[in-house]
């Protein structure tokens, strides 16, 4: 939404008198893509993701008291927490904006309460971090249109923190970290143990598209603690051969054969995906770099079908979409995106055959209910912040 239209909503629903429309802020978070990386995050290793050019926004003031009142655009659903008094979660998305507060009152951050409105162009439970892009646009609201840690890395690990601790869900840092240091230019390289990173550019000739299978992610109620779990089972056993080994990232494809025998089978799957992984990011930036793009559709390409049979993430529907986007015209590489469980396909394309790939998709796949999947053409983009030029 325009951000000049999304403060006259702020007005209409009463946040802001009219002729006080020169206070309102709007501060946008923008949801990522995860080019190749999944579940590495939390062992240790590496992943690639890009920060998108669809996000959500808010329209608000800042108050005088310690009052959240949050309306949704789409809907008229509103969130009112006390940042002094949380309380316990419900299981709503009001939990992303309660659990933040809580984070950051815990961080010891300065920040104060608003009346605002939301309204986002991310599709939810796609696998898209629209619970990440909550998470840190509901922090810049509550900095009253700034960071309210200026170390984004520790805000970073503080909105990590309510998603993990507050809200319920295991996740590791890629979301968040994406959502704030993503860039304009292409992907980032993120070392997950270090948290060291860099830009990989993306070339112009590569377009991305997401390809929503139609089948809705919700990480709390999947498999993806009990994956976590998995992972950390196959660390223990490991140590048993080898007790230097502190995580997955400790381990390459020899080690782990040294390992097998002290490994229960799904314990052995789950980290061959996670060491294969990590092996992958690094090739697949390497080949962005160089312009290597047939290479680079081969790793995504290993990328899903690890995903699929060793890690056990995928579902027949999102199998199925990535099949079709694989012999779709134009096509450079596609697979899983996001944490699994269903959500949304990840394909790159060649920008001058976006239009071809589109509709040979559509008339390849079809979603659970029999309706053509939704594709979306995104874009790299800056990471969360105040929007320029937002009052209307």
């Amino acid at each position: 939404m325009d951000p000049a239209e999304l403060v006259e909503h702020l007005v209409r629903q009463g946040g802001v008198r009219g002729t006080d429309r020169w206070r309102a802020l709007v501060v946008h978070a923008p949801g990522r893509l995860n080019l190749i990386g999944e579940h590495t995050d939390y062992n240790d290793g590496f992943v690639l993701p890009v920060a998108i050019d669809r996000g959500i926004s808010i329209a608000f003031v800042p108050a005088t008291d310690r009052h959240i009142a949050l309306t949704l655009v789409a809907d008229g659903r509103t969130a009112e927490v006390e940042i002094d008094a949380v309380g316990p979660p419900h299981g709503t998305w009001v939990d992303y904006v309660a659990g933040v507060a809580w984070a950051l009152r815990e961080a010891g951050a300065p920040m104060s309460g608003f009346r605002g409105v939301l309204a986002a162009d991310l599709p939810a439970e796609a696998g898209l971090s629209s619970s990440a892009a909550l998470e840190l646009v509901v922090a810049w609201a509550l900095g009253g249109g700034a960071p309210p840690l200026a170390d984004r890395l520790a805000l970073a690990k503080a909105a990590q923190r309510a998603e993990n601790e507050y809200v319920g869900v295991a996740c590791g840092l890629l979301d968040q970290f994406a959502v704030i240091f993503g860039v304009r230019d292409g992907a980032i390289l993120l070392d997950c143990r270090s948290l060291e990173h860099r830009v990989i550019p993306i070339p112009a000739e590569v377009a991305l598209l997401v390809c929503d299978a139609g089948v809705p992610r919700r990480l709390a109620a999947s498999g993806y603690g009990r994956r976590r779990a998995e992972c950390a089972r196959a660390v223990e056993q490991i140590r048993s051969v080898a007790p230097r080994v502190a995580s997955l990232r400790d381990v390459d494809v020899d080690a782990l054969a040294a390992a097998c025998d002290a490994l229960d089978p799904i314990a052995f799957r789950r980290a061959r995906h996670v060491v294969t992984e990590n092996a992958r990011v690094l090739a697949a930036a390497a080949a962005l770099e160089t312009g290597r793009l047939p290479e680079l559709g081969a790793l995504l390409a290993a990328s899903h079908a690890s995903l699929r049979d060793d890690f056990e993430a995928s579902t027949p529907e999102v199998d199925r979409l990535v099949d079709s986007a694989q012999a779709a015209p134009g096509v450079i590489g596609a697979r899983l995106t996001g944490g699994g469980f269903g959500g949304s396909v990840l394909a790159l394309v060649a920008s001058d055959a976006v239009g071809a790939f589109v509709d040979d998709v559509r008339r390849r796949y079809r979603t659970p209910d029999g309706s053509s999947p939704g594709l979306l053409r995104v874009a790299p983009a800056d990471g969360a912040g105040l929007v320029a030029g937002a009052r209307a």
